[in-house]
């Protein structure tokens, strides 16, 4: 996904001072966290910086700005994600999950408006459809790895049909999960 920027093609720079005043560098000009919202919507690359001690702050300000769409928006975070992802601080596997949330977004984010095509013609069998639903099989897998008590649960439910590529791809990803945690054992001893 591009990402726009400042004409010299680095990230706008946003100081935010001590009085919680966020200030745009490029426009010259104080704004919001909801200016921020926008900009992130609209792909502006931006980095927040503390004026006092010029530390890079970006994921504090993104991590706000989620709180206050969860606390004044609709809530698009369930409780039991909330929940898991909190279980995962301080979790030997924590350090994967970063990598993994971001692989799943951008993965998200490029079927999006296939599956938003799909959705809006009503075509269940769409090779579409299929699509979601092996990204939502593969996102299922990749649950149970992390979080064991969600195996148990998935094993009672049926299996969703999908084609062979997709269960190719879920195997995949089991015997990748199945290494790494092997590899994260090996390391804690």
């Amino acid at each position: 996904m591009a990402k726009k920027a400042k004409d010299d093609g680095g990230a706008v720079i946003i100081k935010k001072y001590a009085n919680r005043r966020l200030y745009n560098t490029s426009s010259s000009s104080y704004i919001t966290l909801d200016d921020l919202a926008k900009m992130v919507r609209e792909n502006v690359d931006f980095q927040v910086i503390d004026a006092k001690t010029g530390a890079d702050i970006t994921h504090t300000i993104l991590t706000q700005i989620i709180v206050e769409e969860e606390t004044n928006g609709e809530q698009m975070l369930p409780v039991s994600f909330l929940r898991q992802l909190i279980g995962m601080y301080g979790n030997s596997m924590q350090s994967l999950m970063p990598s993994y949330l971001e692989a799943s977004m951008a993965n998200f984010s490029q079927n999006q408006s296939k599956i938003r095509e799909a959705l809006e013609k009503g075509i269940g069998n769409s090779p579409i459809a299929k699509i979601h639903e092996t990204n939502m099989a593969l996102m299922k897998a990749a649950t149970s790895a992390f979080i064991p008590s969600s195996a148990s649960g998935s094993k009672a439910k049926s299996k969703p049909a999908s084609d062979d590529s997709a269960d190719s791809e879920i195997a995949i990803l089991r015997e990748q999960m199945a290494q790494m945690q092997k590899k994260l054992d090996e390391l804690g001893k």
